[in-house]
């Protein structure tokens, strides 16, 4: 089952992973729709809080997508998760923290990445690698994280979406932090453009529009 919502409760650039590798942009699909269903709710006063966040506008990418609550400084763990999730670990990761999903060396880089998100507030898109052992190919995935504010204002959780390209193999899946881009959402609110003057090449021709006596509004309604 993908539906798992229900009710209740500064950038460094390491390996960057070439796009054109990654299943030619279309797994990144799901990073994408989170991220423009993301962007939609942002308002002038910034962070959307976790209850706006409706699972029909992300049903086509509930099994790639999670919720994060932050427990302390640098760490957070799963509230929620989709399937793709637990396949990658192999189990159920609701409760987990994210850095479960990462190798003991790369942990410190993703409780810093963590901290950027919710302190910053920023949005963190990152390339991740699973090394091949043991007879396993190696994997590579895609993470983006939203930061969100909870019910009492504070930007407590992250929504999430994690996409790996190719085949899982044994589990569990661990990853290194092969790239990253980090963003203050400051720097994604652009004021809105000023109303610009019609074209005169598209404007219409006003003297054709002087009026037509002969239509009138018509009430659907009874008064």
């Amino acid at each position: 089952m993908k539906t798992f919502f229900g009710t209740g409760s500064g950038s460094e650039l390491g390996k960057i992973i070439a796009m054109d590798r990654f299943d030619s942009g279309r797994s990144l699909s799901p990073i994408r729709q989170a991220e423009a269903y993301w962007t939609a709710l942002l308002t002038g006063e910034g962070v959307p809080m976790r209850s706006q966040i409706d699972p029909r506008g992300l049903e086509n990418v509930l099994e790639y997508t999670f919720i994060l609550e932050r427990i302390a400084p640098g760490l957070a763990r799963f509230r929620l998760a989709g399937s793709h999730l637990n396949n990658l670990a192999g189990m159920e990761v609701r409760g987990m923290p994210l850095t479960a999903f990462f190798e003991p060396s790369a942990r410190d880089d993703v409780k810093s990445i963590l901290g950027q998100v919710l302190t910053g507030p920023a949005v963190a898109e990152l390339g991740l690698l699973s090394k091949g052992k043991l007879g396993r190919t190696s994997l590579q995935a895609r993470m983006i994280l939203l930061p969100l504010k909870s019910d009492l204002g504070d930007v407590s959780r992250i929504l999430g979406v994690m996409v790996s390209d190719g085949t899982i193999g044994a589990t569990p899946r661990r990853f290194i932090v092969s790239d990253r881009r980090v963003n203050p959402i400051s720097e994604l609110q652009q004021p809105p453009r000023p109303v610009q003057q019609q074209a005169e090449g598209f404007a219409e021709d006003q003297t054709t529009f002087k009026g037509a006596p002969h239509l009138r509004l018509v009430s659907s309604r009874d008064d």
